[in-house]
């Protein structure tokens, strides 16, 4: 098979949440340049227009979607919305997010609730019901958005780390069920990144020192280095994929 046909992705049809800025932006943008037509979600009207407007710009396709992800009803109400003008979906990327930090003992049950609706009851449902529609073609490509949080425990953010601990676990059940209908479920687990959830941590000069001197790469990442690891999850590059978790970490883990 060549290149182009491994990891093309010319003629598929993409959702992805999280796409108005950082992670979910660079994602959207590197499957629009592989070839899809990518639906950017976001959680309010009108804030991926300016995705979009970069994807059409380079020549791509791309259409704007919102939605409150902590709202299950209006996360349902996206899926049923990209189904019916998509037609079907050969590509979900659950990567809109959410993170409060306070200390375990102050932890808010109300900020607790927020982050497990946005980070892993959206994952959930939305994988649902478009897993369901790609189960009955018999084809598709989920890709969930953990984190180094799904793999240790964290300072100051317990229900973030609770939830991207979760969204491993569901991966890896979701694949179980559905690798043999030709439905491939992963993750990636992307490091230190320059994003507004880690600005708190950017700004800190000490936290953000000691983040530097455990990466080998010796640098915080950039969203767009996560451009590589979402069109090989998307892509016939990994039809024998099935549950695994990508580290895209600058090497965090080695460390």
């Amino acid at each position: 098979m060549q290149l182009q046909q491994l990891f093309g992705l010319t003629g598929k049809k993409a959702l992805v949440t999280g796409a108005s800025r950082g992670l979910g932006q660079a994602i959207a943008m590197a499957l629009a340049e592989a070839g899809a037509e990518v639906l950017c979600a976001s959680s309010a009207p009108g804030g991926s227009d300016a995705t979009v407007a970069a994807i059409r710009q380079q020549g791509g396709l791309a259409q704007a979607f919102s939605s409150d992800l902590a709202d299950s009803n209006a996360v349902i109400q996206l899926a049923e919305k990209a189904l019916d003008y998509a037609g079907h979906l050969d590509i979900l990327v659950n990567c809109g997010g959410t993170i409060s930090r306070t200390p375990a003992v102050d932890f808010a049950f109300s900020d607790w609730q927020q982050n497990l609706a946005v980070n892993l009851d959206a994952t959930f449902l939305l994988s649902q019901r478009l897993g369901a529609a790609m189960i009955e073609r018999r084809s598709g490509k989920i890709i969930n958005i953990a984190s180094m949080l799904s793999y240790s425990g964290g300072i100051t953010v317990p229900a973030y780390t609770a939830s991207k601990h979760a969204v491993v676990g569901l991966t890896r059940a979701l694949a179980n069920e559905w690798a043999g209908f030709g439905v491939n479920v992963n993750a990636i687990a992307p490091g230190y990144f320059k994003t507004d959830n880690t600005a708190a941590l950017q700004a800190n000069s000490d936290r953000n020192q000691q983040i530097l001197s455990r990466l080998p790469a010796g640098r915080w990442g950039e969203p767009s280095d996560l451009a590589g690891a979402a069109i090989f999850l998307a892509s016939s590059a990994s039809d024998y994929v099935h549950g695994h978790v990508l580290a895209v970490d600058g090497g965090w883990l080695a460390r």
